[in-house]
């Protein structure tokens, strides 16, 4: 989200080092439009670099007991999720999800450490994923 502002800035900076020898400016401000620029430019390309492996960090995959689900760019993490430590499933979406047409699904256990949450689930499929794990934590007789 903050990485098109950062990059509308460094073209603007960039845009103002170019013009500004031609409009008079002095040299000094010229560099110092050209360093920001450089500064502004880079952190975008930096936040859009890391938004892109922290989306392909999350993964969920079923099991026959369990719900695994990784999370993590420099620190791995793994939830195991047995189906019948299941309460309940939540399917979210604020206003920018529901425009791309994903979801988060959050399911919640009775323990704080084992709830897991998977972003950007296609909505359709959040909706399957929630019916599944709804009827595996009932086969299995707990939660849900």
């Amino acid at each position: 989200m903050l990485a098109a502002p950062l990059a509308v800035l460094g073209v603007v900076a960039v845009a103002g080092a170019a013009l500004g020898p031609a409009a008079g400016v002095p040299t000094g401000w010229v560099v110092l439009l050209a360093a920001v620029a450089v500064v502004l430019l880079g952190a975008a390309a930096a936040l859009w670099w890391w938004a892109e492996r922290n989306r392909r960090s999350w993964g969920w995959a079923e099991s026959q007991d369990d719900l695994l689900v990784t999370s993590g760019v420099m620190f791995r993490r793994l939830v195991v999720v047995p189906y019948g430590r299941v309460q309940f499933v939540d399917v979210e979406a604020g206003p920018v999800e529901r425009r791309l047409g994903i979801t988060r699904v959050t399911l919640h256990t009775a323990s704080t450490e084992t709830a897991a949450q998977v972003p950007g689930v296609p909505a359709d499929e959040a909706r399957r994923l929630r019916d599944r794990l709804t009827d595996l934590g009932r086969a299995h007789d707990a939660g849900v």
